[in-house]
């Protein structure tokens, strides 16, 4: 097999491990992609079935590019193909065959989060809908059913639990699922139905996983789940670029996996990205880490240039200096699109774009709208989910008076009071809209008979219809929007024998990513960067309370600033300013300890001393006093900023309590 004979040593052992659970550390560009893909050629070409094999990723990009590549390698045409698709996608062909089990029908459309922020607006005054969406998806990730949410102490748990049951009884009146429940009704459904688990993990006999360190908690129990039978799961990963613990990641899954499936570890630690001075500083950075896999990257392509700090008065200087070093490289010949500027958070991104702008340097801000958030489409898909379910009262909301047609606020609470516990649009079909001026109830009746229509009609048939009796592209004025309309059609045409249902639910899952390079700088923050590498990259605003954040946890800003580092090829070059103008106020700053832990700075700040001093103090065993919770002992401590975030048993409950708020016994 070629494709064997292009691996080195360590990727060669993990693509022909063949049973048992096996777990992957790939570290930064050491060819991750390559070994799942390989791994996934090689079971199909020793005889697998295809069928039994299912490889599970975060992003459809990720598993087209692995099937494309897989089949490639093979060589030769299989009468099934593998399954290769996102854990949500998984839950989505799941619950189509399965979901009748709980009582419900299969064909339910999938909410994304604005229709999800709408409902719960209309539940509850008291929390704000991204509050109540957070939390909401935060109890099913967890596994925590309303029941069990409302069975927890205390008023605000309670209230929340509250809004969780009326949200959830909406949705399957409405036979609505959001993504959550991709897979919270999945591990449902095996949980409740051990005959069925054991069918479906001897249908998946080989089960492996990409970007493990991205999984959360319901991901967990639903992999122990499909490979209860057999425990051939191989998951691919690297705990050192686990940055997504804000949406619920759990980076003890990728630490624990090996002690919990019994597991086989290989590591990958030939780089074949970057320099090898890059990879010193990330190796000296990540070292810091104490909750972690020991790796160090080896570069295969050699000695480079030394990774460079810039230390600038503030952030214009700062701007001007990038932005002066990215216009010469642009005057050798560098493509725009292999220059890159990351941050750690968004607002850093200002004093930048404006230096780039002075300069006359095109740029493109990764992370701006993206194409299915745009207004002109969310109404096109409002419309379209309309057709496919005339229930959808908050599409018809949206979209009743787009194009313009004469329907204002007062026709809406008329319509709301006149119908009841019914939906709009079976409303108007079945009501002659007496209470109504002529020109309303005449408009509201033609919208009716036009959705009415588009139902009769294929997919590939609506884009035309739609235009035909409602005109929406020409109701834009801006010509960006009907390029994007134009685009959208497109999309609608070229859908094949799709179902308009199953069309829907496609997009839903589409995890539609910015178009990167091109001819313009590329400006994202370091989570966007995230699997993308360039030849020259700049990183901006290494200081204190910034870089690491104030409150962040300490660990996961140490990997992300290693996930930072390790996107340069070339040349990288790392910059921090003496003061920053942020959130209103100048304010003095001190250059960050990561430059110090990269071995790019020379120790010797009070901090660094300070830092010592506190943890000779307090560390894992000692015991405490708190003035309200009283004695405790410290089992577990982070970085928070300038503090240390300490985990303390107070007579049997834990609580995470700042250093500075106790007293060493």
């Amino acid at each position: 097999m070629q494709f064997l004979e292009e691996l080195n040593e360590a990727q060669r052992e993990a693509v022909t491990h063949i049973d048992g659970a096996l777990l992957i550390l790939a570290g930064a560009g050491s060819g991750k992609t390559q070994t799942i893909t390989s791994r996934l050629a090689y079971l199909l070409k020793i005889g697998i079935d295809p069928a039994s094999t299912l490889t599970l990723t975060f992003t459809n990009k990720a598993a087209k590019e692995m099937r494309n590549r897989a089949l490639e390698m093979i060589g030769t045409p299989l009468y099934t193909p593998p399954l290769l698709v996102t854990f949500h996608k998984f839950g989505l062909l799941f619950l189509k065959q399965y979901i009748h089990l709980l009582g419900r029908r299969n064909d339910f459309i999938i909410i994304d989060s604005d229709d999800q922020k709408k409902i719960l607006k209309g539940l509850s005054e008291q929390f704000t809908p991204a509050q109540m969406q957070k939390e909401i998806s935060r109890f099913k990730n967890s596994f925590l059913s309303p029941e069990k949410v409302l069975q927890m102490e205390g008023p605000y748990i309670k209230k929340l639990g509250e809004v969780y049951k009326r949200y959830q009884e909406y949705l399957w009146d409405q036979n609505l699922v959001d993504f959550d429940d991709l897979l919270l009704l999945t591990y449902q459904i095996l949980e409740e139905n051990p005959d069925l688990t054991r069918e479906i993990s001897q249908k998946y006999q080989y089960i492996m996983v990409d970007e493990y360190q991205d999984t959360n908690e319901i991901q967990l129990l639903l992999l122990q789940k499909l490979c209860s039978t057999h425990n051939n799961i191989c998951v691919v990963g690297d705990d050192d670029q686990a940055i997504y613990g804000f949406r619920g990641a759990n980076h003890k899954n990728i630490l624990n996996f090996e002690e919990m499936f019994g597991a086989k570890v290989i590591k990958l630690e030939l780089n074949y990205r970057s320099r090898q001075p890059i990879l010193t500083a990330a190796n000296n950075l990540i070292s810091y880490n104490r909750h972690r896999y020991k790796k160090v990257l080896k570069a295969t392509r050699g000695d480079g240039k030394k990774v460079e700090v810039l230390e600038l008065a503030n952030e214009k200087a700062e701007a001007m200096e990038i932005g002066g070093r990215i216009k010469k490289l642009l005057e050798k010949g560098v493509s725009p699109s292999q220059i890159a500027v990351l941050y750690r958070i968004n607002a850093l991104s200002r004093a930048v774009e404006d230096g780039l702008r002075t300069l006359n340097i095109p740029y493109k801000l990764v992370g701006g709208v993206r194409f299915y958030e745009r207004e002109e489409i969310k109404d096109l898909i409002s419309y379209l989910r309309l057709i496919a379910n005339p229930n959808d009262d908050y599409s018809f909301l949206r979209i009743i008076n787009k194009p313009r047609r004469g329907i204002g606020k007062a026709t809406i609470e008329k319509l709301k009071k006149a119908k009841g516990e019914s939906h709009f649009l079976p409303f108007i079909w079945e009501n002659n809209l007496e209470f109504l001026s002529p020109k309303i109830r005449k408009s509201l009746k033609e919208f009716g008979e036009n959705i009415r229509h588009l139902q009769t009609l294929s997919l590939g048939e609506i884009p035309s219809a739609l235009e035909e009796l409602f005109h929406f592209s020409e109701s834009y004025e801006n010509e960006e929007k009907r390029f994007n309309i134009a685009e959208f059609y497109g999309l609608i045409r070229e859908s094949g024998e799709m179902s308009l249902r199953e069309f829907l639910n496609e997009l839903s899952l589409e995890s539609e990513q910015d178009h990167i390079g091109g001819q313009m700088i590329n400006l994202m923050t370091i989570h966007a960067a995230k699997g993308l590498e360039f030849d020259y990259l700049f990183v901006i605003g290494w200081e204190e309370d910034y870089f690491p954040l104030e409150n962040g946890d300490i660990e996961e800003e140490r990997r992300l600033a290693y996930v930072a580092i390790t996107r340069a090829r070339e040349e990288l070059v790392l910059s921090s300013v003496k003061s920053r103008y942020l959130h209103g106020r100048r304010k003095e700053m001190e250059q960050s300890r990561f430059l110090v832990e990269a071995g790019l700075k020379q120790e010797g700040k009070l901090f660094y001393k300070r830092e010592r001093e506190e943890q000779g103090k307090i560390k894992i065993g000692t015991l405490v006093k708190h003035p309200v919770f009283g004695r405790g002992k410290v089992i577990g401590m982070n970085r928070a900023g300038k503090n240390w975030k300490l985990t303390i048993d107070f007579g049997g409950t834990k609580r995470q309590i700042l250093s500075n708020f106790v007293e060493k016994i």
